[in-house]
C-alpha cells in the first residue's frame, strides 16, 4: 500500500497528515503546536517542527510514503543565500510594511494587480532590497518553498499558488514582461505545477528517518488553497471559508476575478479558477478576548437566530487585506458590553458580516453565485457561529469533509505523483 504525507504550516502550529491511495484513507495524524505568536516564529523553528513531524510519524508508515507534499501560509517569505541559510528574518503572510513600496510597484504594474496589495510577496521583495543584508541573498523563496528545499535539496523552486503574489502570470505561465523590467538583481524561483514532482529527498533526510529511495518531494501549495482540495467541494458555486487566526474565502468559478482595490484574486484550479481573498479578521481577534473554554462555553448560550446591534470590524491592529483592502483600516470594537457573551455575539456577527461582504462582492465582480460554503479551521467545530454564518450567507454551510489543510496537501502530492508517472522535474 503507498503513502502520501501532507504537511501544513499554518499560523498556529504544523501538521502533518499521511493517506493511502485506495480509500484517501486518513493512516496518521501529526502536530507541532507554535509557541511564540508568529511575529517571533523563525526558520529555524519551521525546521525544527518539520523535522519533529516527520520523526512522529510510525517508522513502518514512514517506509511506505512515495510522495510528500508541503503547503505554507500565503506571503509568507524569506531571503537566502547560496546554501539556502536565511540572510534575515522572514516576513509574514500579513506584514504591511511593503505599503512604503506601493507607488513605485504602481508605476510599473497592471492597474489593480494582485501584487498590489502591502502584504503581497512582491512588496515584500521590493521593501527587503533596503535590507542590508540583501546582498548576501541570491534567492527569494516563499515558506513552502524553503521547506520543500530543506526535504529535496534544490534551491530556487516554487508553485504557482504561492507565486501569484510575487506577479507570475498563472494564465501564461511565466514571469510577465512588467516584472523583469523591474531587473530585481536576485533568482526569482523556477515556478512549477502545484503537486509537481521535483526531486527524491535527501540521502541523509531518507537514512535518518528511513523513508524509501523513492520517495519523491513534490512542488507545493498555500495552506488556504491546501484546505480547499481538502474540504468536498469541486462544483463551480462552492465555496471554502477558512476560519482560522484569519478569515480566507475561496469560491470555485468560471470565470478569473481580479482586483487588488478589494483584494481579490484568483488561483488556477485545473480549468477553473479559485477566487477570493483573505481578511485579517478570524480567530486570533477572538482568542485576544477569550480562552478556548470561554469561546465553547459563552458560545452555547448566544442565541443565533437573534441579531446583534454591534457594528464592529474585528482586528488585532490596524489594517486589513479584504473585502477593505486599506493598511489602516482601523479595528472597530466599541463599545463593548459588560456581558461577555453579547461582546462574543458581537464579535461572531461581525467577523460573519465581513465573510458575507467577501461572497457578495466576489459575484459582483463576475465569479459564479455563491450555492454551498464548506467551512474549514478552528472556527468549523462552533456550531452557534455556523448558524449565524447560515442566517447571514442564506445558504446551506456544512462542515469541509476534511479540515485539515495537510490532508488536501497529501491528496495534491499523491495526484502530482500519478498524473507525473513519477519523473521527476530535478534528480
Amino acid at each position: 500500500m503507498n503513502l502520501y504525507l501532507g504537511i501544513d504550516f499554518g499560523t498556529s502550529g504544523a501538521r502533518g497528515v499521511v493517506i493511502d491511495e485506495e480509500a484517501y484513507c486518513i493512516q496518521a495524524e501529526v502536530r507541532y503546536p507554535f509557541q511564540d505568536s508568529t511575529a517571533t516564529i523563525t526558520p529555524k523553528i519551521w525546521q525544527e517542527a518539520l523535522f519533529v513531524l516527520l520523526e512522529q510519524i510510525p517508522d513502518q508508515l514512514r517506509r511506505k510514503i512515495k510522495a510528500i507534499a508541503i503547503n505554507g501560509t500565503s506571503s509568507t517569505v524569506l531571503l537566502v543565500d547560496a546554501a539556502g541559510n536565511p540572510t534575515d528574518a522572514p516576513l509574514m503572510y500579513n506584514d504591511a510594511r511593503g505599503s512604503l513600496l506601493l507607488e513605485h510597484l504602481r508605476s510599473i504594474a497592471p492597474p489593480n494587480h494582485t501584487v498590489l496589495s502591502a502584504t503581497s510577496s512582491l512588496a515584500k521583495l521590493l521593501w527587503m532590497r533596503q535590507l542590508p543584508s540583501f546582498s548576501e541573498a541570491r534567492y527569494f523563496l516563499h515558506q513552502a518553498d524553503w521547506l520543500g528545499f530543506l526535504l529535496h535539496g534544490q534551491l530556487g523552486i516554487s508553485d504557482y499558488h504561492n507565486a501569484l503574489k510575487l506577479g507570475y502570470d498563472v494564465e501564461e505561465l511565466k514571469y510577465p514582461e512588467w516584472l523583469e523590467k523591474l531587473q530585481i538583481p536576485i533568482q526569482l524561483p523556477h515556478v512549477l505545477t502545484p503537486g509537481t514532482p521535483i526531486a527524491e529527498l535527501r540521502p541523509e533526510i531518507m537514512d535518518k528517518f528511513g523513508f524509501s529511495r523513492d520517495c519523491l518531494v513534490c512542488a507545493g501549495t498555500t495552506d488556504s488553497i491546501a484546505a480547499f482540495l481538502a474540504s468536498g467541494a469541486k462544483l463551480p458555486g462552492e465555496a471554502v471559508t477558512s476560519l482560522g487566526s484569519t478569515l480566507v474565502l475561496k469560491l470555485l468559478s468560471r470565470t478569473r476575478v481580479e482586483d487588488a482595490r478589494y483584494g481579490i484574486y484568483s488561483h488556477r484550479l485545473g480549468d477553473l479558477w479559485l477566487t477570493g481573498g483573505a481578511s485579517n479578521t478570524g480567530g486570533a481577534v477572538l482568542k485576544q478576548f477569550f480562552t478556548n473554554a470561554e469561546l465553547e462555553s459563552l458560545s452555547r448560550e448566544i442565541d443565533a437566530s437573534i441579531a446583534r446591534e454591534l457594528d464592529y470590524y474585528p482586528l488585532l491592529k490596524a489594517g486589513d487585506r479584504f473585502p477593505i483592502n486599506d493598511p489602516n483600516l482601523a479595528p472597530r470594537l466599541e463599545p463593548r458590553p459588560d456581558n461577555p457573551v453579547e461582546f462574543l455575539h458581537g464579535l461572531l456577527e461581525g467577523i460573519t458580516r465581513i465573510e458575507a461582504r467577501g461572497y457578495e462582492l466576489l459575484q459582483q465582480m463576475g465569479a459564479d453565485k455563491l450555492s454551498r460554503v464548506y467551512t474549514a479551521g478552528g472556527g468549523a467545530a462552533n456550531d452557534t457561529w455556523t448558524a449565524i454564518r447560515a442566517r447571514y450567507l442564506q445558504i446551506p454551510v456544512v462542515a469541509s469533509v476534511y479540515t485539515e489543510a495537510a490532508y488536501g496537501t497529501a491528496l495534491l502530492g499523491m495526484e502530482g505523483v500519478k498524473n507525473s508517472n513519477c519523473v521527476t522535474i530535478f534528480s
